[in-house]
């Protein structure tokens, strides 16, 4: 039942947030905005209960509420409750604005996807390393950014220091908008090198959280190296005395 009331949940999530998409386009809205009223408060009831039932059974109330995924599941329910309240037409971009906020119930899935546990320990891992990392190349960005203020000028759209900090970011994340180009010589030289450093610069956040990912997967496989030698079942703890398959007792 926890299994269906799970993927009953996951459906409705990705269901609401596609309603959020559709009741965005104009045309559809205004077709179809009465069945797109009545899905959305049925919708918002069935996350109301969940809201509520996760208050009532949990031990800790408090420590759910305040959580991240307290504060995400109260703001899945809030919106439509707010717009109801505050309904009037001197308030519509207010509602509007309310109600874009559903689409925070995408969160909501990352509680029921397994791996998404081990990634979060690896981002966490990989804070202070990032941090630092992310320090280096706003100094670089910066640095970069006051010579092309110097060097091209504001002929060519380097007008100011943080526009230039702009560009070399834009630049640096290899995304390269075109809004402004270089066009002295050691302006496009020093743009190159950028170019040139920015794809080495992608790469070190992934290889950085991807060391912690693998480093926390090994941990978790080797907390879980236990065979049964009746029934074969594998990943028991390690300290474990028998087996979950069969209840047999483990090797000693």
């Amino acid at each position: 039942m926890g299994k269906l009331f799970d993927i009953a949940l996951l459906v409705l999530i990705v269901l609401s947030v596609i309603l959020v998409m559709l009741e965005s386009i104009a045309t559809i809205s205004k077709q179809y905005h009465n069945y797109f009223y009545i899905a959305e408060w049925i919708v918002t009831v069935f996350f109301t209960l969940e809201y509520i039932a996760r208050i009532i059974v949990i031990k800790r109330p408090k420590k759910y509420i305040f959580s991240f995924y307290g504060i995400v599941d109260l703001l899945s329910t809030l919106p439509s409750y707010l717009g109801f309240l505050m309904g009037g037409h001197n308030l519509f971009f207010a509602i509007r604005a309310l109600r874009l906020l559903r689409v925070f119930r995408i969160l909501k899935i990352t509680r029921y996807v397994g791996e998404s546990h081990k990634l979060i320990i690896a981002l966490k891992n990989s804070r202070p390393k990032i941090l630092v990392f992310l320090f280096a190349v706003l100094i670089v960005c910066i640095i970069t950014g006051t010579l092309m203020h110097l060097i091209e000028g504001k002929e060519s759209g380097f007008t100011n220091i943080p526009i230039s900090i702009y560009w070399c970011i834009v630049t640096l994340t290899t995304v390269g908008f075109g809004d402004i180009a270089p066009i002295t010589p050691l302006g496009q030289f020093l743009a190159g090198l950028l170019m040139i450093m920015g794809y080495g610069i992608i790469a070190v956040p992934t290889g950085i959280v991807g060391a912690e990912f693998s480093k926390s997967n090994e941990e978790s496989i080797a907390k879980n190296t236990q065979v049964c030698p009746h029934c074969n079942e594998e990943k028991h703890l390690s300290d474990a005395d028998f087996c979950h398959n069969c209840g047999n007792k483990l090797n000693e």
